[in-house]
């Protein structure tokens, strides 16, 4: 590795972490990186470690063991953006493949090349760049109107994506189900970019009548038409110099995409009535729950508005997907309702959070806003339960995708049942032993036999 290409690197790597390395593979890997990294810090901490101990701007190596897919994702809640590198004695296509779809740089036999090193270090380095890049750019936390509420990891991979992107003046296009919080996320895409001190200015193409649309939109002169005793400016003036946000886009009529589409193009509006068009300089971001790409092979959609909107696109999944924020999403509604009543927000029951897990959330955030609006208000002077959400008779959640793991199979001996049921339960636990040995009903110091009897490959009875 060259001087300046290392000197580069090291500027954006804060160190090289070791995490659960048995004692002869750990001092190769020193070496190893000593050579090709001399002036980087170097840790070895042992599986267990909190991940406060561990920088976010750091590479990453894990030792693949039994508990390692649930360091691996304790690693990824608190860092999403974090640089992980599994390295191993024994190649398992399954835990290859389980580990990278978490976001895993890559997971590889030892010894590791030097070029893969280098590799590693370079992507590294890249990553964790960006990831400050984006994380300049987010809202503060204080700046409650514009922050995208998730404590899920891949909505927290696409926030930052989305700080990346927002600087520029391109056309975004939000898509998702009704209720997932596009608007919101079409607030959050405006405080990262260079336009957050203009105006944001939304407008519902659904919600307005067709014949009013188009003056909203674009404006009009004094006698446009019978009832315009005065001139008015549009929303595309409105947002001069700021961002517009056009909702539900696909329910815009057809003959106002035409000229929608030649505003897009000249960065000018023709007011109603008026005899010159006036210019602007907008960001629009425009959203829709539909299938565009449908829309437009019926003809309900201008296929060149599409492609003229569609420089950015980011698709927003619903709650069922990130079921990880369904209880930070209540607990932040409790307190929006807690402020405006002036009274202290319930708890949450065991029982209601089991509830609020198990539905499916059809109308996503929205839907839980409402429900937590009205658990509140009947949950007076007490904890919330499944009775206050009304939830009883909707259907559980099922899984979209049922993998073969989790089904009793014929032929498969109880030891590798026993050792999937651990593995499941540390994930679940996210590597907590003491918890997981708890939920299995067996003495850690049982738990931590067969974890070292699968890693020796050892039979070890119940």
């Amino acid at each position: 590795m060259n001087a300046s290409y290392e000197s580069a690197v090291q500027s954006k790597l804060s160190g090289v972490c070791m995490i659960g390395f048995p004692g002869q593979e750990e001092a190769e890997l020193r070496v190893q990186l000593g050579q090709v990294l001399p002036d980087t810090h170097i840790e070895s901490l042992p599986e267990d470690s909190a991940q406060t101990e561990i920088s976010s701007e750091a590479l990453i190596f894990i030792w693949d063991t039994v508990t390692s897919p649930a360091v691996v994702r304790r690693l990824f809640s608190a860092y999403p953006q974090a640089n992980i590198v599994v390295l191993t004695n024994l190649g398992q296509g399954e835990r290859a493949a389980d580990l990278m779809d978490m976001g895993a740089i890559d997971y590889r036999l030892m010894p590791v090349p030097d070029d893969v090193m280098e590799i590693y270090i370079r992507k590294s380095g890249h990553q964790s760049a960006l990831a400050k890049q984006a994380s300049d750019r987010k809202p503060k936390i204080k700046d409650q109107q514009n922050i995208f509420i998730t404590e899920d990891v891949e909505t927290r991979r696409l926030l930052d994506r989305v700080a990346l992107v927002a600087p520029s003046n391109a056309s975004v296009l939000v898509v998702g189900e009704s209720g997932t919080g596009k608007e919101r996320l079409s607030r959050y895409v405006h405080a990262c970019s260079n336009r957050k001190h203009d105006n944001f200015i939304a407008i519902n193409c659904a919600a307005i009548p067709e014949g009013v649309l188009e003056s909203e939109l674009f404006g009009h002169e004094k006698g446009a038409f019978t009832g315009a005793t005065s001139a008015r400016p549009g929303k595309f003036e409105l947002a001069h110099e700021g961002t517009l946000l056009l909702d539900e886009i696909t329910e815009m009529p057809v003959h106002l995409q035409a000229k929608l589409l030649r505003v897009l193009q000249e960065g000018e509006v023709d007011r109603l009535g008026g005899h010159k068009p006036v210019k602007i300089d907008v960001r629009v971001i425009a959203t829709s729950n539909r299938d565009i790409a449908k829309a437009v092979q019926e003809g309900a959609f201008r296929q060149d508005l599409y492609y003229r909107l569609n420089v950015v696109t980011i698709t927003l999944p619903p709650l069922r997907s990130r079921s990880d924020d369904i209880l930070p999403l209540a607990h932040h509604f409790l307190q929006r309702f807690s402020d405006m009543y002036r009274r202290a927000a319930p708890s949450l029951s065991p029982q209601a959070v089991e509830s609020m897990q198990r539905y499916p959330w059809p109308g996503n955030a929205r839907e839980l806003e409402n429900c937590m609006h009205r658990a509140f208000l009947m949950a007076v002077d007490d904890a919330i339960r499944p009775d206050h959400l009304c939830l009883d008779s909707a259907p559980p959640l099922q899984a979209e995708d049922t993998s073969e793991q989790d089904t009793v199979q014929a032929g498969v001996s109880i030891r590798d049942m026993e050792r999937a049921l651990i593995e499941k339960t540390l994930v679940h636990v996210q590597g907590n032993r003491t918890e997981a040995a708890q939920l299995l009903g067996i003495s850690i110091r049982t738990l931590r036999n067969k974890l070292h009897g699968y890693e020796s490959g050892m039979t070890l009875a119940v």
